[in-house]
């Protein structure tokens, strides 16, 4: 059986390895290995905040276009389940032209989600009439359903054992048109991606409003310029108060209409952080009246839900589905399409590690004490015992703590600058020492006894041909190979670009001390084996063993002057 792709993927070429998505990630579900970000299905709980947060685009949503055209060829009738937040995402169409739009991609029929959630009202109205001291949590929204089993378990129970709107709406369209249809999803949520794979036998497939828009302009449907009839309406019904559900607070006015249920029993908080705190001691809260929590995932709703139109105000978004909703002073009558528990994940383990294991996790990116804990938040995580919990869980590599890898290139740039036999120098934009090495030191400044007492003079004041610098600073022309009459020596120098405009570096060889001389004469002798090679050869295909003398002395001189033994084409011989 062919496996599903995640609902939630990295695109690996476009990572930048910015850690932004772990940043953004409620619950840490990233795992970086081998220095990209990968989502970990079973941590995940589909916010799609690491998706919204991708400066690059590497976080993608799997598209499910295929499988909707798989059942358009399957000869089923297939009907939309239409999003309450679809006016906000397409503003200044009408109702009927978004629904012949979608009849002329193939679709049979095209019916309102909000019919869904107007039945959860009216089963949670019911809840909430019967024995008090209860406090219910909503389970219309899939991503907080996934995260209270995942990450809150002791919560569980406070769930309400009800379909989503779109599952009730599900149900209510395959009563109505038989099991035979397929239905499909369009919305801006993610997370109903998994609502499809748990129940195949509600619901088929799941398209994004981002999805919707691509195939329309690939069909070429302009939704503004399309003429509507009078058959282009919703299927079932026209939905009223279930509108609302898109919006933040929206299940508010179909519990409480009526009265039976007062507007203090009734608490809307948006945003995992948000749900997160709502959450805290409910599992043990036992109020003189039942309670009811709307907790939704994305901040502000599902009209801020990660595939919304985030290019237009989030005020501007709400008040389209406030002005669209139509609601009436009749409560909902309640009927048995909602009534069953929702899909429940297990719970994520909470791995728990000893002091001894985050100490040595700690002391493995170089933080030694408390003061080198700075928290800063590069790596993604809130802290750096965060960050330590996820290096022992295999989720984080070192290489992602930014002092970690500032102090490993120092290191690395100090000890090839301690080693290089050449005087190197490293200068700013107005010519002051950023660093210096020893060899610098002996060769323009042996009065001074450490490279660290250089730092921030000015060069000018320590090399008399500084001039070099400044026209390279200004051109961005490096200078190779420059030979340079300095007191009693030569120096052959070079000053290149570390950054164009900022920092130069420059290096100098004293070419009269003995040990450049030989460089000198060994570096050209190779040049004149390898310039002469092809003649050598011609030469010894005519003459014989005897005419190829002239590259035998060559090497011959190269040995004389390299501390090294070379090998017969004047290079090193491995150890």
């Amino acid at each position: 059986m062919t496996q599903i792709q995640q609902a939630i993927y990295t695109v690996r070429r476009e990572c930048q390895d910015c850690h932004k998505c772990i940043r953004e990630c409620p619950v840490k579900a990233i795992r970086v290995q081998d220095g990209y970000a990968r989502v970990v299905a079973d941590m995940c709980v589909l916010c799609g905040n690491c998706i919204v947060a991708c400066p690059s685009n590497a976080k993608q949503v799997r598209d499910d276009l295929p499988r909707v055209k798989e059942l358009f060829a399957s000869g089923r009738k297939v009907v939309v389940s239409l999003a309450p937040s679809f006016v906000a995402q397409f503003p200044g169409v009408r109702a009927g032209q978004l629904i012949r739009a979608l009849k002329e991609l193939g679709f049979f029929a095209v019916s309102e989600t909000a019919l869904g959630a107007q039945q959860v009202s009216a089963s949670i109205l019911q809840l909430m009439q019967g024995e008090p001291g209860h406090v219910w949590v909503s389970s219309a929204c899939p991503v907080v359903v996934d995260f209270v089993a995942k990450y809150h378990p002791e919560c569980q129970a406070n769930i309400t054992a009800l379909l989503s709107p779109l599952l009730t709406h599900c149900k209510m369209l395959r009563a109505h048109y038989g099991d035979e249809i397929a239905i499909v999803f369009v919305g801006p949520c993610i997370a109903k991606k998994k609502e499809a794979e748990e129940h195949p036998e509600l619901l088929d497939a799941v398209l994004t409003f981002e999805d919707l828009e691509n195939w329309l302009d690939e069909e070429n449907i302009n939704l503004p310029m399309l003429a509507d009839s009078e058959d282009d309406r919703f299927a079932l019904e026209e939905a009223r108060e279930g509108a609302l559900f898109a919006i933040e607070g929206g299940m508010t006015p179909g519990i409480t209409r009526g009265g039976a249920v007062s507007s203090p029993q009734v608490m809307s908080f948006s945003g995992i952080a948000n749900v997160e705190q709502a959450l805290k001691g409910i599992a043990e809260w036992r109020p003189e009246h039942n309670i009811f929590l709307e907790l939704t995932a994305c901040a502000g709703s599902c009209v801020n839900g990660p595939k919304a139109a985030r290019n237009r105000s989030i005020a501007k978004r709400r008040f389209e589905v406030l002005k669209y909703a139509r609601p009436t002073d009749t409560a909902p009558r309640a009927d048995s399409l909602a009534q069953t528990r929702p899909y429940t994940a297990a719970p994520v383990p909470r791995n728990e590690f000893s002091e001894t294991q985050i100490t040595e996790a700690l002391r493995s990116v170089g933080k030694y004490s408390a003061e080198d804990e700075l928290n800063c938040g590069g790596c993604g995580y809130e802290c750096c015992r965060d960050f330590a919990h996820a290096l022992i869980a295999r989720n984080a590599e070192r290489m992602m703590c930014a002092t970690y890898t500032r102090k490993l290139a120092q290191k690395k740039a100090n000890a090839l600058l301690k080693k290089m036999p050449s005087a190197v120098v490293i200068v700013d934009e107005q010519l002051k020492i950023i660093e210096c090495n020893a060899n610098f030191l002996r060769l323009f400044s042996e009065d001074v006894e450490h490279e660290k007492e250089l730092e921030g003079a000015a060069l000018d004041a320590i090399i008399p041909f500084s001039n070099l610098f400044q026209r390279v600073l200004e051109s961005d022309e490096d200078v190779v190979s420059h030979d340079i009459r300095y007191q009693r020596s030569i120096l052959n120098t070079s000053i290149f670009s570390i950054e164009p405009h900022l920092v130069l570096c420059g290096i100098f060889q004293d070419i009269t001390q003995p040990i450049f001389q030989k460089e000198q004469i060994i570096g050209r002798a190779r040049d004149v084996i390898q310039k002469n090679l092809k003649t050598v050869q011609q030469i010894a295909y005519l003459l014989g063993e005897n005419a190829a003398d002239s590259e035998i002395i060559l090497n011959s001189i190269v040995r004389s002057f390299s501390p090294e033994e070379l090998d017969e084409s004047g290079r090193e011989k491995s150890k």
